[in-house]
């Protein structure tokens, strides 16, 4: 579930391994280029922390962060 902290929205993702992480990170990062919008992000092994909000905005969150969320959701469908 996405959270909003002090002015991002945040969710944690927990995986089998570092290659479903990684894998899952790949599948983002196709995503976020596409639509030309980059999450902040941290990885440990099995474990993948996504903060997003929009830079040119402010660093606030606006409706890119919304839809890339709901983009990324959807990889876990």
């Amino acid at each position: 579930m996405w959270r909003e902290i002090d002015n991002k929205l945040v969710r944690e993702f927990r995986f089998k391994d570092f290659q479903e992480a990684f894998t899952f990170m790949t599948r983002v990062a196709f995503i976020a280029e596409k639509i030309n919008h980059h999450p902040a992000w941290f990885n440990v092994y099995n474990y993948v922390k996504i903060e997003l909000s929009t830079h040119d905005a402010g660093d606030i969150v606006t409706d890119k962060d919304r839809k890339l969320a709901l983009a990324i959701d959807e990889i876990l469908q």
